[in-house]
């Protein structure tokens, strides 16, 4: 069998399409296997039952305070990015931005599904907007420094909440580095008007969001990060890269001008 070297001098094997084709269909009833299985863990996981949220949980908006039941805007179910912007932080983690910035071409979609769309930060309302308007995004984002939210769903770690340097994360006690940790998490409202945590996940379950790497796993060299320091170490917020393009915002204040 043939090589192809591709940098950083990896060679790998090529084969006649033949050869290929019997290989490639043996991997696609693996893929089968893999699909049929998240079929099976999506219809387990909305089988788990629901927890009422009884804590009158009250956000700071731009809209003014809200309440968590307001927050979904109509819909009957709400989904929140718990995004790691602590106060007085310079600006928002760049992986949790570029979870974000995967929302910009889904958000319409969910919302014709009934799911409405939060951001939720511990920082104050001010620092989050001046964020939120240097990436140029539409979303609802809303402040929980007024109130417990992130610290119930253990996404927030201020001084004096650790227990021998560890904190409870992903339902589990683990040394985390942050104040601030990622996650996503489902609400849904009843008939009544009763709000229900549904879902939850943290950790490499937030890679739901991620998009990119989905789309990274099916290229020649996947997401090499193998030499880097840390997993998502190349990623960078979407207005940092060394050839990133203009703020949008910029070029509609200029074409008003």
């Amino acid at each position: 069998m043939n090589t192809a070297t591709l940098t950083p001098n990896v060679p790998h094997p090529v084969a006649s399409l033949d050869d290929w084709t019997e290989r490639r269909r043996e991997l696609l009833a693996r893929e089968k296997e893999l699909t049929r299985l998240g079929d099976q863990v999506a219809r387990e996981r909305r089988a788990l039952p629901w927890v009422r949220i009884d804590k009158p949980y009250v956000f700071d908006t731009p809209e003014g305070p809200r309440s968590l039941s307001e927050l979904f805007e109509g819909r009957r179910q709400l989904m929140v990015q718990h995004f790691m912007l602590g106060p007085g932080w310079e600006q928002g983690c760049k992986s949790c931005s570029f979870m974000a910035d995967h929302l910009l071409g889904a958000e319409i979609h969910l919302q014709h599904r009934d799911v409405s769309v939060l951001l939720v930060s511990r920082a104050p309302l001010p620092e989050i907007e001046r964020f939120r308007r240097r990436m140029g995004w539409p979303f609802k984002w809303a402040s929980a420094s007024g109130n417990d939210f992130n610290l119930d769903f253990h996404v927030s770690f201020p001084e004096g909440t650790r227990s021998g340097g560890e904190v409870y994360y992903n339902w589990h006690m683990t040394a985390f580095p942050k104040e601030e940790a990622p996650g996503i998490s489902f609400f849904c409202k009843d008939d009544a008007g009763q709000v229900f945590h549904t879902y939850s996940t943290f950790g490499r379950g937030v890679e739901v969001m991620m998009g990119t790497y989905h789309l990274l796993d099916l290229a020649p060299r996947g997401r090499d990060e193998e030499r880097d320091d840390y997993g998502m170490a190349w990623v960078r917020h979407h207005d940092r890269y060394e050839d990133a393009p203009a703020p949008v915002a910029s070029a509609c204040c200029a074409s008003n001008a």
